[in-house]
């Protein structure tokens, strides 16, 4: 009689694929993974931790397990732990010696003694002079090690009631574009201005001048108290001046914080600043690896080294023109309220430009800017061509690296691109407003304190002058991408309701951050909000002079 066949238990698993519960005898059994490429190593392999040495460089270098598991270091299943071995010591109580004995370790220890002997006496003098070494240049060395972050002051304070609406990294603006801009149209130019002296062309280090005060004044008259803006509002929707204009297009080179009040009027957009802000300060080593302290008082601060930038580059501007024979435009300067005032008044022409900037998809924007010159000049054909004149400031040279009495008249080119790197959102926004207003020619001063330790007296240590669309094009500013970022800046606006915002660069971070303000706010510094019934008045009596030029 055939064996009878038992045919096995199979466990039906109906949640899955598997075992549906494992059996009592392996449950305590830990579970290893296992790959048919794993080594079967031993039982007790004590060379599979620590170091061995190569035999051929003689190096210790780390020890590989060649038993590793396929599925990862990092652990066992069945490794051994324990919670007192942190506490566990192998202490080697055994002395060694050389087949010198202690004779050696006598020698080094008087050896290393007459040392010390030497250098607390010898070398005395040397070890002070590297000591204040090491205190002046003590950022020397530092290789590609980022300097610290410093917790900067917002340039206003943001309250409580202020919404945010966006905000705008400077990763995004850099990749912007709009090509194709056109050429503006001049709608109105007011004003006169002097011609450039050319003495100052032979200005050295071994002959220079003193930098003398300017009894003059320079309006800053802000976009919605300029009486000839309000005259061309139906000519546009978008109004502001070149400093603010220039500020936006070149933001993500800024580091300092600053602010712009926006007004969306209807359909229209007022860009403004703010009366007792320092949107007009020039910045001092703003994008410098070391910049000037914010939080000290003194001649060499963030504010004071401002302070003093924007007076010499006043002065300097004014110091340098031909005084009597004049350049007229047709329109009188509106700023100026009579003829004595006329006489003390900055000569600063303006220009009001106009701009259409077209986008695919979207309506077209005309930008109206209002534009500034600070002199005439005469090239050697008899052309007449516009210049705009700006100043650089040396304060010290052992926190700019470079003496400029040292290298201005040897090595011009290294001065300039100290300065390019130390303030790059300065010159980039200085060429900027040159492009909006049509400027030839950029004129540099190169002045420095008298005495470091005194801000009283500055000379003028030489002049440069550079090609507008050259030293754009040197300075790696793409137009394109300038217009590209201030039309995703109006575009962006231009979508909110009616109402007050303010674009403000975040203090420590690369980016904008736009708000929505109460009509409110800044009520007492700006005086009264623009009024569209003041614009149409003016509209209605100044009717004839729209398109005078």
């Amino acid at each position: 009689m055939a064996a009878r066949f038992i045919p096995p238990e199979i466990p039906d698993n109906p949640n899955g694929w598997g075992p549906y519960n494992v059996p009592v005898r392996i449950q305590e059994i830990p579970y290893q993974p296992f790959a048919k490429s794993d080594r079967l190593g031993k039982i007790a392999d004590w060379n599979t931790v620590g170091t061995v040495q190569d035999k051929k460089s003689k190096a210790f270098l780390p020890n590989v397990d060649k038993y590793a598991t396929h599925f990862g270091a990092g652990g066992s299943a069945y490794s051994y732990y324990h919670d007192q071995d942190d506490t566990f010591k192998l202490v080697d109580t055994n002395t060694r010696k050389d087949k010198h004995g202690n004779r050696r370790y006598m020698y080094n220890r008087q050896r290393h003694g007459r040392r010390q002997v030497y250098h607390a006496y010898g070398n005395r003098d040397r070890d002070n002079r590297q000591r204040k070494k090491q205190k002046h240049y003590y950022s020397y060395g530092r290789g590609n090690q980022q300097p610290q972050a410093k917790n900067r002051a917002a340039s206003v304070e943001v309250n409580y009631d202020w919404k945010e609406f966006d905000e705008i990294s400077f990763s995004q603006l850099s990749k912007l574009n709009l090509p194709d801009v056109g050429q503006p149209e001049d709608l109105y130019c007011c004003g006169s201005m002097e011609y450039y002296e050319k003495s100052y062309d032979r200005v050295n280090v071994r002959n220079e001048k003193p930098l003398l005060p300017v009894n003059r004044t320079f309006h800053k008259v802000t976009t919605t108290d300029d009486p000839i803006i309000r005259k061309l509002t139906p000519k546009g929707n978008v109004f502001a001046t070149d400093a603010i204009i220039s500020t936006l297009m070149t933001c993500s080179r800024s580091v300092y914080s600053w602010d712009i009040v926006a007004h969306r009027v209807k359909d229209k957009l007022f860009l403004d600043k703010r009366d007792d802000s320092g949107f007009d300060l020039l910045t001092v080593n703003e994008t410098a690896y070391d910049p000037p302290p914010e939080d000290e008082d003194g001649i060499n601060s963030a504010q004071s080294l401002a302070l003093e930038a924007t007076i010499i580059n006043q002065h300097f501007s004014q110091q340098v023109l031909k005084k009597g024979e004049r350049f007229e435009f047709p329109n009188p300067n509106p700023f100026v309220q009579d003829e004595e005032d006329g006489d003390v008044a900055s000569v600063v022409p303006n220009r009001y430009r106009k701009w259409v900037l077209k986008k695919e998809d979207a309506a077209d924007i005309e930008l109206i800017v209002r534009c500034e010159h600070d002199a005439v000049w005469v090239t050697a054909s008899t052309e007449t061509s516009y210049m705009n004149i700006k100043a650089l400031n040396e304060y010290d040279p052992q926190f700019s690296k470079i003496d400029w009495r040292k290298k201005l008249d040897t090595q011009r080119g290294a001065v300039l691109a100290a300065e390019l790197k130390n303030n790059s959102y300065k010159l980039t926004k200085w060429t900027a407003s040159a492009l909006l207003a049509g400027s030839q020619v950029l004129k540099f001063g190169y002045v420095s304190r008298a005495n470091p330790a005194s801000t009283a007296k500055h000379v003028i240590l030489g002049t440069q002058q550079y090609s507008s669309v050259e030293f754009a094009s040197q300075i790696n500013l793409q137009m394109d991408n300038a217009w590209g970022i201030l039309r995703v800046i109006i575009d962006t606006l231009m979508s909110y309701k009616e109402g007050k915002y303010v674009i403000l660069k975040d203090p420590n971070k690369p980016m904008i951050r736009i708000y929505s303000v109460p009509e409110n706010t800044f009520e007492e510094e700006d005086g009264d909000d623009y009024s569209e019934n003041e614009d149409d008045e003016d509209e209605e009596d100044d009717d004839d002079d729209d398109g005078e030029k």
